[in-house]
């Protein structure tokens, strides 16, 4: 179990990323294009993603081991500004930090010559990894990026509407189940017992299209905290649809009164449209009025569309009943800086 301690200070400076981190995104692939798990929502990626892909796999698959430990230079923090962004801060590693995170890897697994290389300062061997992260971006993440920020900014409307629903506590309570809010300390399944202690660092959570299952975080507790989580994917856990007063109905038309209920915690286009039974265009067009009307909010981000409720839908919706009172949670207490 892995064990993220806050202080109050930490959870003042909880933040969630702005985007998806594209060498996160890249790393993690990697592990679900080997495994057989989760075929719903990969499937179809790995038989296209395999169609294209050469050397880069077998390349980089001793860093990326399918289960444990891979080196924490892999994902600096500047991948959620895009992969050449990234690369560049991947690039700017210092010498003695690769080979420190490459002799814990060599430590349990014999590793290949270039590899090797890469640990000692070659530059060529380091050419060699960025050559290969590029050209296995190119084929297993870049044609899906628009479906992964999709993805990323559905959850990132369930996790803000928590935030400002309830604050800090709401958002890590809104977590996976896999992640579990005991103030002050946020208990995750994890392959290892570990504990990280934020000490007023604050936490970066970050969504991730393929991250499944456990949350991951970096190795080295001197980094900047930061918690990787499966967002969430609507052929695991679809949100039901609520049903809308008949009123409601009346008022606005079935279709569109279908489409209110679909829209949920949030949904892009094409997630409504397969939910409600109607063609992608339909399901823009009835979003649109309901977002004239005041009822749905858009969110556009690049290619992706993200639909949710505005206070006046989700009333609309409980038939102008105000929600139950939720039971007040205990104050936070921060704890002594010794405690366990």
């Amino acid at each position: 179990m892995l064990r993220v301690h806050f202080t109050g200070l930490d959870l003042a400076r909880l933040r969630l990323a702005g985007d998806p981190d594209v060498l996160w995104e890249t790393v993690l692939s990697l592990h679900r294009l080997r495994d057989k798990q989760g075929e719903s929502i990969y499937g179809d990626w790995r038989t296209e993603t395999r169609t294209r892909l050469n050397s880069e796999t077998r390349l980089l698959a001793p860093l990326v081991p399918p289960r444990g430990y891979f080196p924490d230079f892999l994902t600096p923090a500047e991948g959620v500004l895009g992969l050449e962004t990234g690369v560049e801060a991947l690039r700017a590693t210092p010498a003695d930090r690769i080979h420190d995170e490459l002799g814990r890897l060599s430590t349990v697994r014999t590793l290949p010559a270039w590899i090797r290389s890469l640990a000692e300062g070659d530059a060529r061997a380091f050419g060699k990894l960025i050559t290969a992260l590029h050209d296995y971006h190119e084929a297993a993440i870049a044609p899906y990026w628009a479906h992964i920020q999709a993805r990323i900014e559905a959850d990132r409307a369930i996790r803000g509407r928590a935030l400002l629903d309830g604050g800090a506590d709401a958002l890590l309570s809104s977590l996976p189940p896999t992640m579990r809010w005991h103030a002050p300390v946020l208990e995750c399944d994890y392959p290892v017992d570990r504990d990280l202690r934020l000490n007023g660092r604050g936490l970066l959570l970050v969504p991730s299209f393929f991250c499944r299952g456990n949350p991951v975080t970096l190795r080295n507790p001197d980094l900047t905290p930061v918690l990787v989580y499966p967002a969430r994917h609507c052929a695991e856990s679809a949100p039901p649809v609520q049903d809308a007063p008949r009123s409601l109905g009346k008022l606005v038309g079935q279709t569109r009164s279908a489409v209110l209920g679909s829209i949920g915690g949030g949904c892009t286009t094409s997630e409504l449209a397969r939910r409600v039974g109607v063609s992608a265009a339909s399901a823009s067009q009835h979003a649109g009025v309901l977002r004239e009307a005041g009822l749905v909010l858009t969110l556009r981000h690049g290619s992706a569309v993200l639909h949710t409720l505005t206070p006046l839908g989700a009333a609309l919706l409980r038939g102008g009943h105000r929600p139950q009172a939720r039971r007040e949670r205990p104050a936070f207490q921060e704890r002594s800086p010794w405690a366990v």
